[in-house]
């Protein structure tokens, strides 16, 4: 079982920047971000839940939404076992909660939030105009 927190959430200005951590933790193991791969997604309401952006558990090899691409940025810290999100010159359609995920063991990223098996509480990211 793995146990995702997220933080780092807030109200921010148009064009400002926020970052957000998750810690991420497993019985067992203590490196999990170099197991599973690890995504942001963001729900909004009235909108479908979005995978915003994931990093592989074996390459380290990212993937960005076209929603934020050149905009936000996904890293890991093994030593920290933590993952981070780096969202600069955000707008406010980039409103939502954010959420934490982690695969399965050992799988490929994907945009489909529903190939992830675990998640955060989520935090809240609210960019005003």
């Amino acid at each position: 079982q793995v146990q995702l927190v997220e933080s780092g959430g807030g109200l921010v200005q148009a064009g400002g920047s926020l970052r957000l951590s998750c810690a991420a933790s497993e019985r067992t193991y203590t490196s999990t971000v170099t197991r599973y791969t690890m995504a942001w997604s963001r729900h909004a309401p009235g909108k479908e839940r979005e995978v915003v952006a994931a990093i592989s558990w074996a390459s380290g090899s990212t993937y960005d939404a076209d929603s934020v691409k050149g905009r936000f940025t996904i890293s890991r810290d093994n030593a920290e076992n933590t993952v981070s999100l780096q969202m600069n010159s955000l707008k406010p359609e980039d409103t939502a909660v954010y959420y934490c995920a982690a695969s399965f063991p050992y799988r490929s990223w994907s945009r489909n939030y529903r190939d992830y098996a675990y998640w955060g509480q989520g935090t809240q990211v609210t960019v005003s105009s």
